[in-house]
């Protein structure tokens, strides 16, 4: 069998992956927050042929090798951050610099990051996702974790015990304001968020949320403990804004193409071995 036959089935099966990879980047480019990713190729196992060795009159005897095609060494994700867009929403958060929201399932208390901030508020005031999760920092007097939530709750004893909340707020630190009708305006708690030594370690789960935290080097070690904005690193917090998509259609384009011609030349080393192997099989008549 011609090694270059192998060497063809493989380019074609990798050059699909990176098509597969190329073609959900493109699908997702108006997707809230999305990060794009990039497909890794590296060689595969070379069959030795001679190997390298020094002769005895000093020269040196050049080794041989024959590879065998092609692998996907890694699918990257590609953090960049992508653009700020106002929506005037105030439950849209985006985080402008490093960072990803926490955010948890109430049932499985399952908890996953995420850059994408389309959060709302449900039936009981809870930041939520879209998808129900809820947001996690500080609560109840900033002195406990959990889920943030935005209601009258912990008001100041100065508060007219018949005022009820008008409006909110979320500042650049996560400071979560709750406005009531009496004119009273307190912290009701703050958002906070988590940033990873090693991102690529996170794994997408849907819904444009990433799993694997604690894989990922995130702070506080085994047991992550994400921080207030603008601190350890991370990024502030824009309210009413939302941040886009980081795919680069011109690029995908330009990758598209470079694939496509990439697996029509896998397949023409495929075309040409079998015409090879077919004049050896016509040889005896």
């Amino acid at each position: 069998m011609l090694r270059a036959l192998s060497s063809g089935v493989s380019g074609i099966q990798q050059f699909q992956n990176r098509l597969d990879v190329i073609g959900n980047n493109i699908a997702n480019s108006n997707t809230v927050a999305f990060k794009a990713a990039r497909t890794d190729f590296a060689d595969a196992f070379s069959q030795t042929l001679q190997v390298s060795s020094a002769s005895s009159s000093g020269s040196n005897q050049a080794g041989m090798q024959v590879g065998s095609g092609v692998i996907t060494a890694a699918v990257k994700n590609i953090f960049t951050q992508g653009a700020l867009n106002r929506t005037g929403v105030g439950t849209d958060l985006a985080i402008d610099g490093d960072g990803f929201f926490v955010v948890r399932d109430p049932v499985s208390l399952t908890e996953y990051a995420t850059r994408a901030g389309d959060f709302r508020l449900d039936s009981s005031g809870y930041l939520t996702t879209n998808k129900g999760m809820r947001v996690q920092g500080y609560i109840t007097g900033l002195a406990n974790r959990g889920d943030i939530q935005v209601d009258a709750q912990f008001a100041p004893a100065t508060t007219d015990p018949l005022a009820t909340m008008t409006t909110f707020s979320i500042a650049r630190d996560g400071s979560v304001k709750v406005h009531m009708s009496d004119g009273t305006e307190y912290q009701r708690g703050v958002i906070q968020l988590q940033r990873f030594t090693d991102p690529q370690a996170l794994l997408k789960e849907g819904d444009n949320l990433f799993s694997g935290i604690a894989a990922a080097g995130p702070l506080g070690g085994a047991s992550p403990v994400p921080a207030n904005p603008g601190t350890n690193g991370l990024g502030n917090i824009e309210s009413s804004a939302l941040e886009l998509s980081n795919v680069d259609l011109a690029n995908e384009f330009a990758n598209l193409i470079s694939t496509q011609r990439g697996f029509q030349a896998s397949a023409r080393i495929i075309t040409v071995s079998d015409e090879i192997l077919q004049e050896l099989v016509n040889l005896k008549r």
